[in-house]
């Protein structure tokens, strides 16, 4: 490590910029969907390896994370490795492609809807290449074998190309901001991933400077965040932040149980020179079969592309939504309105399977009902319908359930 370590931590006034966004995580509403949320609203990311300490001038928490809040990198391109590791199990493929079904059911049931490709990026190890050019052109590639998927935002158009099903998704935005707003919807880069964690920032969390790394060949600053707390699932995130830039350029999230990275993201090679305008060009393939996105008809947004709603339904239930406690020990709960999930035995076949290897059984004043856990997100529906999601353990949700 280099010869310092910065031990100061944001305060409340200091953080107040910084929270918006943080009940993002109210979107669970299925266990399935509880694992793809997750990695939509915290992002994805191997464990942060230093490739050597450099000698960097002294800097605090504050200033580090005002020097990302102002970084404005308006061209760049390079390669961003990202790994997952929810502890699900391993069910041949099957997880995958549920969460891609839940996602393609709030969609337009394309393979190129990006809202339902990129889920993938939920389990093991992808390799992204990604590229922009201001703010109104950005290129990202999902490598896979013998196949890509690429997401594209140039002006106003937004396409998406799975090469594998040769398959088109195209949506046309209100304006740009919206465009912007719907490549943001796939949060790869360590960038993105930074700027959701720093939503989180608040007097419940220690934000420290803990030495400095080499990532991609650039001299950077480890911004170390922790919750105060013990009760959440969250160990710490690591961000190495580029000296020069502010960009971030790496973003490791390690649960508090330990062991290996929940999420690790990583730029591999990075440069800041303008790439070509050939870059953000896209022509529709020969045969391939378009999907136009309808939620702009008549002049008016139907939803966000995503979701199939407006801004302002995102995370309710049928019942609203409601969040207990603060922090990074807060849990959402929302009524579904309906029964809770099946058993494995109910369900039957592989999905009941599934639902048995993350569930268990749970009772209390509340009931009973089941709690689906991941490394990093637990959610408890009760057999009555309710939900309680967050970044706790088992026994938090059941103590708000009870409470409840």
């Amino acid at each position: 490590m280099a010869p310092y370590e910065s031990d100061d931590s944001t305060s409340a006034d200091e953080a107040d910029d910084l929270r918006a966004g943080r009940r993002k995580a109210a979107r669970y509403v299925v266990p399935v969907a509880v694992v793809g949320v997750a990695a939509a609203t915290i992002g994805l990311v191997p464990a942060l390896a230093d490739s050597g300490d450099p000698n960097l001038p002294k800097i605090s928490a504050q200033q580090l994370i005002e020097k990302i809040a102002k970084s404005d990198v308006q061209q760049m391109s390079g390669t961003v490795k990202i790994s997952a590791d929810l502890g699900l199990p391993d069910l041949g493929g099957l997880e995958s492609s549920l969460t891609s079904g839940a996602a393609r059911g709030s969609g337009d049931g394309s393979s190129a809807d990006p809202s339902a490709k990129l889920t993938e990026l939920v389990t093991g190890t992808h390799t992204v290449r990604v590229a922009a050019d201001g703010p109104d052109r950005q290129k990202l590639s999902l490598l896979e074998n013998a196949a890509e998927y690429s997401l594209i935002h140039n002006g106003k158009d937004v396409w998406g190309y799975d090469s594998r099903s040769n398959s088109v998704y195209h949506s046309t935005a209100h304006d740009s901001a919206d465009a912007r707003k719907k490549q943001e919807q796939a949060p790869a880069t360590p960038d993105q991933l930074a700027k959701d964690a720093l939503k989180s920032v608040d007097d419940t969390t220690s934000v420290t400077v803990q030495g400095t790394a080499q990532v991609a060949g650039r001299d950077a600053y480890r911004l170390v965040i922790k919750p105060k707390d013990a009760g959440s699932t969250v160990g710490q995130i690591t961000v190495a932040v580029d000296s020069k830039t502010g960009l971030p350029l790496k973003f490791t999230l390690t649960p508090a149980s330990g062991g290996a990275a929940v999420i690790d993201a990583g730029f591999t090679q990075i440069s800041f020179a303008r790439p070509a305008a050939s870059t953000f060009d896209f022509k529709t393939p020969k045969g391939a079969k378009v999907t136009e996105d309808k939620s702009h008809e008549n002049g008016s947004p139907k939803g966000d592309g995503r979701h199939g709603m407006s801004g302002k339904d995102l995370g309710k239930g049928p019942d609203g939504l409601n969040v207990i406690g603060k922090g990074w020990d807060s849990i959402a709960t929302f009524d579904t309105g309906g029964k809770g999930v099946p058993s494995g035995s109910e369900a039957g076949g592989q999905f009941g399977g599934f639902l048995d290897s993350l569930g268990d059984k749970v009772t209390g004043k509340f009931g009973s009902g089941t709690v689906f856990k991941t490394r990093l997100i637990n959610a408890l529906i009760t057999d009555d319908g309710k939900v309680y999601v967050g970044a706790v353990g088992k026994d938090a949700l059941v103590k708000a359930a009870n409470a409840g």
